[in-house]
């Protein structure tokens, strides 16, 4: 298979592009991740979101460890082709590993950071850490 599709994406310097991940039923927005060559080929052939951490210098399977995983309806590529949008059904209803549904728990209140969702699991009995 050509690799052409993957070429159009406008890697950053580092072999990077920012991927969101959207659910496909709410529309809300989960989280936002970084994803290379490999992760995005990945996820096109496995169906499940495969990012890459940067922290870790690793591919990672979204869900490897939490069950959390995501399942790929749809990936987009945004008019600059350097910003990926995933929509993505969330399994378990947990996106964060704070244990929470989506990333953006908090929210710029007169200038002070709210916290407005709660957490669903605790992320001790999730990573088992």
């Amino acid at each position: 298979m050509s690799d052409a599709w993957l070429n159009k994406i406008n890697w950053s310097g580092d072999g990077l592009v920012p991927a969101i991940a959207q659910e496909a039923n709410s529309g809300k927005v989960l989280m936002v991740a970084w994803m290379n060559r490999e992760a995005v080929r990945l996820t096109v052939e496995t169906g499940h979101a495969v990012y890459w951490s940067r922290s870790r210098k690793k591919l990672w399977h979204k869900g490897e460890e939490s069950g959390h995983t995501q399942v790929v309806k749809d990936i987009y590529l945004d008019c600059d082709e350097d910003v990926l949008l995933l929509t993505v059904e969330q399994i378990g209803g947990i996106a964060c590993h704070t244990g929470r549904h989506h990333c953006f728990f908090k929210k710029l209140e007169n200038k002070q950071w709210t916290v407005i969702n709660p957490i669903i699991k605790d992320p001790k009995k999730i990573y088992n850490k």
